[in-house]
Formats: C-alpha cells, structure tokens, sequence
C-alpha cells in the first residue's frame, strides 16, 4: 500500500511543482533575495527549541522547496534535505546558489534513502507542513527519525492540527462534517495547485493521503523511543477558539523502555 502511495505522489509532485514555487515565491534568484533578509522569520515557530543552529546537523525530511532549509544554512547549520520530487529539488539548489549556502539535498522517498546510514547521525530532525498523511504506517518514517538522531538529539514536528481536519468543511456550519476518526486512504489534490493560475492547472496528478489523530501520532513517535517534550497547538487566525496546526518536541533518551503491552 504504501509503495502505491509513494509512486502516485512522486508523479503528482513532480508535474509543475516548480512552476508553482515560481508563481508563490518567484524565481529562486528572488527567494534567495528574500531570504538573506528574513531567513529567521520563517524559523519563528522552531529557533526557541533549537538555540543557536550554528553548526549543527540537521535533517529536513520532506523539505519540498527548501525555504525552511536554506533559512537554517543561513544561521550557519548543516542541512540535508530528502524529498521525493525532483521539482522540489531543483528549485531548492538553485535558490541555495543563489544564496550562497551549502545544501545537501537527496531526491528519494523518505522510507528509502540510498545507502541511509552513511549520512551518521543529526542534532536535529525538522519534519513540516502537511507531511505524515502521505504515510500508511507511522511507525516507519519515525523509525527513520529515531535511526538517524544523535545522542541528545531532537525532533521537531510541526504539521497541521487533526481536529482543524474535521472542521474544514464547517464554514457557516454549527457543526463539523470531518470525521477525526477517518482512517480511509483517500485522493486529493497535490498541495501546490491552489497557487497555480486555472489555465495551468491541466494535467495535474492527484496525491494519495492517509489522516491521523493525535493519538496517533504522539503514540508512534513515543513508541520509536523518542521522548515527548511538549506539545505546543497554535489556533487559528480565522477562528482563534480553535487549533490551526502544532509543534512536537521529542528528544532521544537512553535508556531502553519495557514493552507496552508484556
């Protein structure tokens, strides 16, 4: 099931992905123009868990068009990226060169980096923005997470809230429509077409995505021997009574856990 997922993605994020960057960013000389002036605005929601990135290593998984990447290699980190869409690729080293930083950037699906255990292990892992639906099974790309994190290292996840998912529906509505507990693969449009004009978007592909809840994912990352820190939710700016998107903290801890269940 997942390999199903991971082909229909990978052709749906490479058809006009760039196309799309360009038309939300602009060029990549103009985003990296951006950038040197407000690389640490688009850090805001993780520099209070990272310290000074200076020298670190850090692995951004699914780190699409690289803005969040190139933003840390301005502050001085070692950042490698691993996204599955060549698209997404090109535009992020042509913007890196432009900016003049070192980004490492490998085009694979996350579940099967070439030769994985050859890039050792990093102080941080970086993990953003409508990335765990692509996933059938939690548990493998936080075993990729726990693999390649060092000695005190950290995972910073910040993807958008579960239950905002079951209120998507509700505009002018007393009650939701989602169901937080659908677990059903589904097809949906690929993220970047809402930036593309209508006459472009022609012969866009589909993704195949997967929800889940809090449970879940808190329940997965604890379960890869991470230890959960904290859980930071951020409301919404159109409805502030409710949660738009969070941030999880988990760090590596030595000491081996006895089983859930014995």
């Amino acid at each position: 099931m997942q390999e199903k997922l991971a082909m229909a993605n990978k052709a749906a994020w490479e058809t006009k992905a760039y196309q799309a960057w360009v038309h939300m960013f602009g060029t990549p000389d103009e985003l990296a123009s951006e950038l040197k002036l407000k690389h640490k605005h688009h850090l805001r929601y993780w520099l209070k868990y990272m310290g000074d990135p200076t020298g670190k290593r850090v692995l951004n998984l699914l780190g699409s068009h690289g803005r969040k990447a190139i933003s840390l290699a301005l502050l001085g980190a070692d950042v490698t990226v691993v996204d599955i869409s060549e698209e997404n690729r090109l535009y992020a080293i042509q913007t890196a060169a432009a900016a003049s930083v070192k980004l490492d950037y490998i085009c694979s699906d996350v579940l099967h980096i070439p030769n994985e255990d050859s890039l050792g292990e990093f102080d941080i892992v970086l993990m953003e923005f409508g990335i765990l639906h692509y996933f059938t099974d939690l548990s493998s790309i936080f075993s990729v997470v726990r693999r390649r994190l060092g000695k005190n290292g950290r995972l910073i996840l910040t993807d958008f809230h579960p239950f905002a998912r079951a209120w998507m529906n509700t505009t002018n509505l007393k009650q939701p429509s989602g169901n937080y507990f659908d677990d059903h693969v589904r097809e949906g449009e690929v993220a970047f077409a809402k930036l593309l004009p209508d006459e472009e978007r022609s012969g866009l592909g589909k993704v195949q995505i997967r929800s889940w809840t809090i449970g879940d994912i808190i329940s997965a990352i604890a379960t890869a021997g991470l230890c959960i820190r904290t859980f930071e939710e951020i409301p919404s700016p159109t409805d502030p009574r409710f949660p738009e998107f969070y941030t999880l903290i988990a760090d590596t801890i030595d000491i081996e856990l006895s089983p859930l269940h014995p």
